[in-house]
């Protein structure tokens, strides 16, 4: 199965599926999901079929972990991410292994829980503020501070093949992200660097967070484990 061709609207209003989630998903990062709940198999099956417009469909995360039924816009964060599927295997027993990739952020305005099996909500896409041409050399000093601050995290955390360092030519509006997505951040922090819309302040929280992170690490002494271990956040609590 390929990607969709997608037009990216950086403003405006959709109907999106959703798929709630104890994490944050970051824009540019892959996500994937075991599908086993008869309403997300059929979110799946819709959108290897077709039905869904782009085969798109949002995340967000849930406020508290003991939710069991996403019934009001206070049970989720209101600013989530978009992501389109990439592959899909079905299983013999109607299960789905499928990955993603994460695309645009929204801000939630709607929940729709009576018109299909799964959530519905109507979003506005959040598109980033501009970075004026005369902050480009700010942008890259930041990035540098950044890039090193992720650096002295990951070599406190993880053994040389468990992170990888994002490209030279990174865009600045994605940097920030490319940082954090081997970082084990709590939600509340992955949640601060969704909804800002500055990339240069997110740069800037970014690096104070790993900053804090590598202090834990390295007066704690403790090292998590990689991420290729690491429990499987993907998974929603009591969703599917």
């Amino acid at each position: 199965m390929t990607e969709p061709e997608q037009e990216q609207n950086p403003s405006g209003t959709a109907t999106l599926p959703l798929f709630p989630l104890q994490t944050v998903l970051l824009p540019g990062t892959h996500l994937p999901l075991h599908i086993f709940e008869p309403r997300y198999r059929q979110l799946t099956a819709d959108l290897v079929g077709g039905a869904v417009p782009g085969r798109e469909f949002g995340v967000v995360a849930l406020r508290a972990p003991l939710v069991r039924e996403v019934r009001g816009l206070d049970h989720v964060y209101d600013v989530g991410c978009s992501t389109v599927l990439r592959e899909a295997k079905r299983l013999p027993d109607g299960r789905y292994d499928v990955v993603t990739k994460a695309a645009r952020r929204f801000r939630l305005r709607e929940l729709d829980c009576t018109s299909a099996p799964y959530l519905m909500g109507v979003v506005d896409w959040l598109p980033d503020d501009a970075v004026p041409a005369s902050a480009a050399e700010p942008a890259q000093r930041l990035g540098e501070v950044a890039r090193a601050a992720h650096r002295r995290y990951c070599e406190a955390a993880w053994h040389d093949d468990d992170w990888n360092t994002p490209d030279d030519n990174a865009d600045v509006n994605e940097l920030a992200y490319q940082l954090a997505a081997d970082c084990l951040l709590p939600l509340e922090d992955r949640q601060l660097l969704l909804e800002e819309t500055h990339p240069l302040r997110r740069l800037r929280i970014v690096c104070r967070l790993l900053t804090r992170e590598t202090w834990f690490l390295d007066t704690l002494s403790a090292v998590p484990l990689p991420p290729t271990e690491f429990a499987d956040f993907s998974k929603p609590a009591n969703l599917n």
